[in-house]
């Protein structure tokens, strides 16, 4: 196969992450798009997730009983003869590691944002993710439908919040009980609203913006006003500049309501004419032990791609465990013999599939940028590289230090196989960070949340009947640490052999009780390092030198 084929499939393309605030309407925009692009025939509805039915991308059995998306889950479809690739993450802030992770295997991002709200907090924290890698952001101001804010309120506030010029794609024209519908600058026509979760794109009725005696005739006061304020809008906004967007530093924005189908196909359209295909990644070549930069092109012909999320017991039946791995360059196809560079061993997947959410289906070909993964029973980790074969290695994927600490009690000691078994799992998987002290005792779990330990704790007796307690640690803290040689590591960990503790890459941790603990330890031993972000491949390298 040509490169130009391997180039004219990435350039069909698109992988997004949808981020927002809790309860900004993601999930439910998720489902919207899923069913605009046929992919799904009926959107299961967040409020009835108390009835039999849930959003498709939430699937595990805590989310279905606290009605959060916890885990983040990856979904395909085909839209315009374009692969779509939409990965949905978590909105609490307890699971915002998992988010992160997500962000570095997507080309860009569709943020969601409440009318109401504007803003909000796990939205600046997920945006300033995206602006360190200059990622891409589409925005859908969601919920119009309801007593909202004045839309160039909002976009005055996504820019000073966001950092990136707004560019209206869209315009609202009155809100809540008044809101009439979009009018569309790039179609030049208005959509009326209609509410109602059933209605499709066809079914809303279009006018030209052209016709406005008719308009005026419709929505009088209320789009006359929506006039006014969208010439003030693109007065205010520079032009649309395509390279701007793709370097991050503007953000077309769309409004509509996802509850009722409104102002979600101008979205999707957006994606597919808007948003970038794959492009090219750093990757590392080690070489005498030193680290080589080297970039990996979607064309390339050499299959690549890098773990970011491993799931255990997608299916219940089968305790299996699925690694995500987003394709960087190449061609999959079944029966390929591919190597986890971490180990040099070779990668021997029970079977290898796309989603939609929790219905897999087994893959034929795949390219770059795609979503694939790979059912295996152990022996792959978050941040892996896979390839067919090449030295390389790629870093970047997120381990952020934990705040927060918990000792694990067994509440029955027969089931210590379980819990080892769970702890390990969970650990590799990223749920949780699981700490084994060097010198023996209680395994440690560490978090960023407080709900982080409340799943934990759900899933260890629900998928491995071990029923355990928690209980708070001594410990507030960790750093991770490498030195310059091994022995003055071996002499630092001497020093302090209750602090030491591994993690579930067995790379290695000192554990605080303190703020001051990393200050004394420092002005002890200056050549031991202390990292408050541990990066998958890095560390280990230094680790092992």
């Amino acid at each position: 196969m040509s490169a130009s084929t391997y180039a004219a499939e990435t350039r069909r393309r698109r992988t997004f992450a949808i981020i927002s605030h809790p309860d900004a309407g993601k999930t439910t925009l998720t489902e919207k798009l899923l069913l605009f692009s046929g992919a799904i025939q009926i959107a299961g509805s967040v409020k009835a997730r108390k009835a039999s039915r849930h959003a498709t991308s939430d699937w595990m059995e805590i989310e279905k009983q606290r009605g959060i998306s916890v885990a983040s889950s990856v979904m395909q479809m085909l839209y315009r003869d374009h692969v779509i690739n939409l990965l949905d993450t978590p909105g609490h802030k307890d699971f915002s590691e998992d988010t992160y992770r997500v962000l570095t295997a997507v080309d860009s991002a569709l943020m969601v944002i409440d009318a109401a709200n504007g803003v909000e907090a796990q939205t600046r924290r997920l945006i300033e993710v995206c602006r360190q890698r200059d990622t891409p952001i589409i925005t859908f101001v969601n919920k119009m439908d309801r007593e909202v804010r004045e839309p160039l309120d909002i976009l005055d506030e996504v820019e000073r919040e966001v950092g990136m010029a707004c560019v209206p794609m869209t315009w609202p024209v009155g809100q809540g009980k008044t809101f009439g519908g979009i009018m569309n600058l790039r179609t030049h026509a208005m959509t009326v609203f209609e509410s109602g979760s059933e209605r499709r794109p066809q079914d809303f009725e279009t006018i030209p913006l052209s016709d406005r005696e008719n308009l005026l005739q419709r929505f009088g006061h209320e789009f006359e006003t929506a006039e006014q304020s969208m010439e003030l809008a693109v007065g205010a906004s520079p032009a649309w500049d395509h390279q701007a967007f793709l370097a991050g530093k503007q953000t077309p924005v769309f409004f509509g309501s996802g509850v009722n189908n409104f102002g979600v196909m101008e979205v999707l359209e957006a994606l597919v004419d808007l948003a970038p295909s794959p492009g090219p990644r750093i990757s590392h070549l080690v070489v005498n032990r030193q680290m080589v930069d080297k970039e990996v092109r979607p064309e390339d012909e050499n299959f690549a791609g890098v773990v970011f999320k491993v799931q255990a017991n997608m299916d219940a039946n089968h305790r299996d465990r699925i690694a995500f791995v987003r394709m960087a360059s190449g061609r999959y196809q079944p029966g390929m013999k591919l190597k986890v560079q971490r180990t040099g061993k070779e990668l021997r997947p029970t079977s290898v599939v796309t989603f939609l959410s929790q219905r897999r289906e087994a893959v034929d070909e795949a390219y770059a940028g795609d979503i694939i993964g790979f059912t295996t029973h152990g022996g792959v980790q978050l941040g892996d590289t896979i390839t067919d074969g090449a030295n390389l290695q790629f870093t970047g994927l997120p381990f952020f230090a934990p705040e927060l600490f918990m000792t694990v009690i067994l509440k029955n000691p027969l089931r210590t196989k379980q819990l080892q078994q769970g702890l390990a799992q969970l650990g590799e998987e990223g749920a949780i960070q699981v700490f084994r002290p060097q010198v023996g005792g209680p395994m440690l779990l560490g978090a960023v949340g407080q709900l982080q330990f409340e799943v934990v704790q759900h899933r260890l007796k629900s998928e491995y009947d071990a029923d355990v307690r928690l209980e708070h640690s001594q410990y507030t803290g960790a750093r991770w640490i490498t030195a310059d040689t091994p022995a003055e590591l071996r002499t630092f960990m001497d020093a302090y052999p209750q602090r030491m503790a591994l993690d579930a890459a067995n790379a290695l941790a000192f554990l605080c009780t303190s703020p001051y603990d990393v200050r004394l330890a420092q002005e002890r031993f200056p050549r031991i390092h202390f990292h408050p972000l541990r990066e998958h491949a890095g560390l280990a390298l230094h680790n092992a030198g």
